[in-house]
């Protein structure tokens, strides 16, 4: 299967069901037996993947991808073993970050909810300047790039967790805040811009919201 293939809903996935580490390999860059380079759309997603997870409190370094051609058994025995042991340096996913497991699975389930915006945006806003590792690196480190994650897809994925826990029961703001370890500010933020949107309630007399 070609590399490109790999989706972020797929490396998600693998994290729900318990995985502390997921590795990518791909073909070598630029040798690629398609005209896709479909190598650099899992580079690309590997970059926002590694973003995304950072941002949840997750080491990135549990995902990793490679590129080597098929001749290369020797050096992707090497890259998995060396993988596999920083992996296990890591400890167990959540438990490792001081994260228990309902909330692990609460960031985890709201990540993968908004895929579909994620994709959109890795295709109209986040495409390097040119087709190298090197070039894919820098952008994806860039001042622009960490200022679209904050401005965009950081408040998207609070409001989806947001949500998530409102699907459970109805929260005051300062609930909502302990749980998920935001401001105060930053919550009122996401549950008037939801209100607005005709997404959440809220109830006077309990003085906590819930979906409308």
């Amino acid at each position: 299967m070609c590399s490109g293939r790999i989706d972020l809903g797929f490396i998600l996935r693998a994290f729900s069901n318990g995985h502390d580490g997921v590795f990518i390999g791909g073909c070598r860059l630029n040798e690629c037996n398609y005209v896709t380079h479909g190598n650099y759309d899992a580079l690309a997603v590997t970059h926002l993947c590694r973003k995304l997870m950072s941002h949840m409190g997750l080491y990135p370094e549990r995902l990793h991808i490679e590129f080597m051609s098929g001749g290369d058994g020797n050096i992707l025995a090497e890259t998995v073993t060396r993988f596999a042991k920083k992996v296990k340096e890591l400890g167990p996913l959540g438990k490792a970050e001081g994260m228990d497991d309902d909330l692990l699975k609460l960031k985890l389930k709201a990540a993968e909810k908004i895929v579909p915006y994620l994709r959109l945006v890795e295709r109209e806003r986040l495409r390097a300047p040119s087709k190298s590792e090197k070039a894919y690196d820098d952008f994806f480190s860039s001042d622009e790039v960490d200022r679209l994650f904050h401005d965009i897809i950081a408040d998207k994925l609070a409001i989806s967790q947001i949500m998530l826990l409102l699907g459970e029961q109805p929260l005051s703001t300062g609930e909502i805040s302990a749980r998920l370890s935001l401001s105060p500010s930053e919550v009122s933020k996401h549950m008037n811009s939801s209100s607005r949107q005709g997404l959440l309630r809220y109830d006077v007399n309990r003085r906590c919201y819930s979906l409308a």
